[in-house]
């Protein structure tokens, strides 16, 4: 479309507004329609003021979210509305749409065009639309809004209207639109100073103002409510370096300690010094005893304990947690006594929102530092799509997956493979290699028996994990195959270490449960001889490196 007529739609918007005869025949239609397909509730309409200036501001679902709120604003007051300028692109659409008060937008730059033009329409006292999120956040809690809001209601002296709309996303499936019920609720109308040229910060203040008034219609039509607050269970490295991304990403985090004079320590210091030396905790994270959270208060809960200690943790929290709370686990191993995901587990005790889980490379400071890569996994696309965004607000790469079997599968089977390989490396490299070779062989038949998606064990949760792991000279789990290698007993080893090694408990259990699923588990089999001092190294880099070496694709089952 060219500038020209771009500006020609403008200028129509400016001057002359919503054409009175196709306005009154459109919402004659539309009202009636709306009401019985989508079962449309109109909340708060009495909030509406009849004359003067207003902005509505509303959240932003779904192509359908203008018009609804159109017919919920008394017939008196037709709305303008800012669409994407490639709408306008057809002759005759275009020509509909902006006498049915839309006006073009230039998405994701500056557009002073629009700006200009829906100041024109505020300053003669007319109503202009306008998503505060600048783009449709279609799952999930609401997104965050932009200052460009904030500077209209500045600059015009308009009333805003707070408006949210529910339900939208789910009446469009392709080409398809289907009766679900929508609601729309609008809440009293804010009043700001008129001020001719806002600096920045004033109008994103006021943006910030309006926002929460926003996220209260949201949440009172059932809405999912932002995550702002999280309680890490467990101040071990893992989970104080998570603790620190919550932090970061913008929730008020509690840090549960076992243990009051670790919490003492801490809170003495800033740093973890026992776990995550020399390096300071941020102001926002407050540090507690885990018993004396609230954790029914907390939108987020997360147990960042090694598996063992799972179903301690899972009692001690099962009867606290509120059902909309969420709960991450952040366990890469089976749990005791039956084998079980970490999330089966947690699922079948807890009574919570959703469940999700992070897989990815581990390696505490790093992460605290911001250079972590994460793989976050939930079968619920919501807390999955929302919790995401707290970590892409810490600044660390975040992959989305609804793959969660596959996710804690990967990361069990990437603490067993790094302990196979350091423990049989006093035998040779090429021993090692193959000895991690089998046993990510067994795994991935497990993996592919409970539905795994192959990709994750590919990805950055599996292979990605594991090369991390193996390079790291830090990790638990290499230096426990190593210790393990130079003949030290299993049960000596986390003392050792100083911290749980999980797949020393892990390993036996991954056995139990293959061997229940009917999968040949020759090479951990052999890797829970040494664990259990039933094999020397040397044994067991003779039985485990001819099955990494012979066995193709699909063998192992």
């Amino acid at each position: 479309m060219t500038p020209e007529k771009l500006q020609s739609y403008h200028e129509y918007t400016r001057t002359k507004g919503v054409n009175p005869v196709l306005y009154v025949v459109a919402r004659a239609v539309l009202t009636p329609f709306f009401l019985i397909y989508f079962r449309l509730s109109r909340i708060g309409r009495d909030h509406v003021p009849h004359e003067g200036p207003l902005l509505v501001a509303s959240n932003h679902r779904s192509f359908l979210d203008p018009f609804v709120i159109a017919v919920t604003l008394p017939w008196r007051r037709p709305m303008h509305y800012m669409a994407k300028e490639e709408l306008f692109a057809r002759r005759g659409i275009g020509w509909i749409l902006s006498r049915l008060g839309a006006f073009p937008v230039r998405r994701g730059e500056a557009d002073h065009d629009t700006m200009d033009t829906a100041r024109a329409i505020l300053q003669r006292g007319g109503a202009v639309c306008v998503f505060p999120e600048g783009t449709r956040i279609r799952s999930g809690s609401l997104g965050r809004p932009r200052r460009g809001t904030g500077r209209l209601a500045l600059e015009t002296g308009a009333k805003v209207l707070p408006v949210a709309v529910h339900g939208s996303d789910r009446c469009r499936r392709g080409w398809r639109i289907l009766p679900r019920k929508v609601k729309v609720r609008a809440g009293q109308s804010l009043r700001f100073p008129q001020v001719d040229d806002p600096t920045l910060r004033l109008a994103t203040e006021i943006s910030n103002r309006v926002w929460p008034n926003i996220e209260l219609q949201w949440e009172w039509l059932g809405g999912l409510p932002p995550m702002k607050t999280a309680a890490v269970i467990g101040a071990g490295s893992w989970g104080t370096a998570v603790a620190v991304l919550l932090a970061r990403g913008g929730l008020d985090v509690q840090l549960g300690c076992r243990r009051p004079e670790q919490v003492e320590a801490i809170r003495a210091t800033g740093v973890n010094e026992q776990y995550l030396p020399d390096f300071e905790l941020p102001d926002t994270i407050e540090v507690k005893r885990a018993g004396d959270i609230e954790l029914a208060a907390m939108d987020l809960v997360c147990l960042a304990v090694p598996s063992k200690g799972l179903p301690a943790a899972v009692g001690s929290v099962a009867d606290r947690v509120g059902d909309r709370s969420a709960l991450l686990l952040l366990s890469k191993g089976f749990v005791a006594p039956q084998g079980d995901l970490p999330s089966e587990y947690a699922e079948a005790r807890i009574r919570c929102r959703a469940i999700a889980c992070l897989g990815g490379p581990a390696l505490a400071l790093e992460a605290a530092e911001g250079t972590a890569a994460l793989v976050l996994a939930s079968t619920d696309a919501d807390l999955r799509e929302q919790l995401a965004r707290v970590f892409d607000e810490a600044g660390v790469v975040c992959e989305r997956t609804s793959d969660i079997t596959g996710v804690e599968i990967a990361g069990a089977a990437k603490n067993a493979a790094a302990l196979a390989a350091a423990a049989l490396e006093p035998a040779g490299l090429n021993a090692a290699g193959a000895a991690a070779a089998a046993v990510w062989r067994e795994c991935t038949a497990y993996g592919a028996l409970k539905g795994a998606d192959p990709d994750t064990f590919s990805g950055t949760a599996g292979v990605g994990d594991l090369t991390a792991t193996v390079l790291a000279p830090t990790s638990r789990n290499r230096r426990a195959g190593t210790l393990l290698g130079q003949g030290v007993p299993a049960e000596r080893i986390p003392e050792i270490i100083g911290q749980a090694s999980e797949s020393l408990d892990s390993v036996p259990l991954m056995l139990q449960a293959f061997d229940r699923a009917g999968i040949d588990a020759p090479a951990l089999a052999s890797l829970t001889g040494l664990i259990r001092g039933e094999y020397e190294p040397a044994t067991v880099a003779r039985q485990v490196a001819p099955i990494g070496v012979s066995q193709g694709p699909g063998d192992g089952r």
